[in-house]
């Protein structure tokens, strides 16, 4: 205890820094966990929380029931993998590539480049496909039409739902997540190179024995931290590309709970059991992950 407030004095600054990180976290994250319960309970809001009804699994058992529970799951964890292999391996080849330019100008330029798009919002990049992909006005449907082909309607296509989500959020976001990427790389002290260089090491012999395993760490942590979030796919996207003629492959957890949870006649304690289910299972996958990645290193989040 005394060590404790020894720690406390001597660091106050900085624990003062932290602090309204902890209070927005603890305000808006831990807080609202009390109303987890209403997804044991029938909750109805006249009555509040305390005061519903308790009953248990009925909620999840309503849902294990249901026609949509294989097909959510199967949607939101096939999504959620190929995101994964697709987002999260090209932004460490980009920093890698980045890395290789010794002209600052060049490698200044190609960055800001690749994180302009990130600031694009969710609703105007989905605008921006639609333009796009448009069989009739779009570029893609004038560039199929050049090369006498007829232009499918892509957005209306449950085949090509997770390529276009996916591979949009390549382009939208790599560059920006590469710069965790380059931070690491750049601690990398510049006469290690040097030796490796008089040593006769090729271009990527450097990338392979120096640059990567610098990388392994951080790697090892975003990594538990997206498989932590593997069925937590986001809303706003799916949902503003989703129709009609997609909904078989687009429709995920995060849209099933808005659409019974908050539209039409809300369900709001089947809807939070929902989302308690797929919240349970980002919590198993993230310890798994852990628990791993702990066994083959020595890097992992506790």
């Amino acid at each position: 205890m005394r060590g404790l407030k020894v720690d406390l004095k001597r660091n106050y600054d900085l624990y003062l820094m932290v602090l309204p990180a902890v209070v927005v976290i603890f305000i808006f994250s831990y807080i609202p966990m009390y109303g987890v319960q209403i997804a044991f309970k029938n909750f109805k809001p006249v009555l509040g929380v305390w005061n519903s009804a308790w009953v248990g699994l009925k909620w999840f058992q309503r849902f294990f029931n249901t026609s949509y529970f294989q097909t959510l799951f199967s949607n939101t964890l096939l999504l959620s993998l190929y995101s994964l292999a697709a987002t999260f391996p090209i932004p460490i080849l980009l920093a890698l590539l980045l890395n290789q330019f010794r002209s600052d100008k060049v490698k200044r330029t190609l960055q800001t480049v690749s994180y302009a798009p990130h600031f694009i919002s969710t609703v105007v990049m989905v605008g921006m496909l639609t333009i796009f992909l448009s069989p009739s006005t779009g570029l893609y449907g004038h560039l199929s039409r050049a090369l006498g082909f007829t232009p499918d309607n892509l957005l209306g296509s449950s085949n090509a739902f997770r390529s276009i989500y996916v591979w949009s959020d390549v382009w939208q976001h790599s560059g920006w997540d590469s710069i965790i990427y380059i931070a690491a790389l750049s601690a990398i002290d510049p006469q290690i190179y040097e030796a490796a260089t008089l040593d006769g090491a090729s271009r990527l012999q450097k990338i392979w024995y120096l640059e990567i395993p610098m990388l392994m760490a951080t790697v090892s942590i975003l990594l538990i931290m997206r498989v932590g979030n593997l069925m937590t796919v986001g809303f706003e996207k799916v949902y503003l590309l989703q129709n009609n003629l997609n909904v078989s492959t687009s429709e995920v957890f995060a849209t099933y709970v808005y659409k019974v949870g908050l539209t039409g006649s809300p369900q709001y304690s089947y809807s939070a059991a929902v989302n308690l289910f797929s919240t349970m299972i980002n919590l198993v996958l993230l310890t798994t992950c852990n628990f791993v990645v702990r066994r083959l290193s020595e890097t992992s989040l506790w």
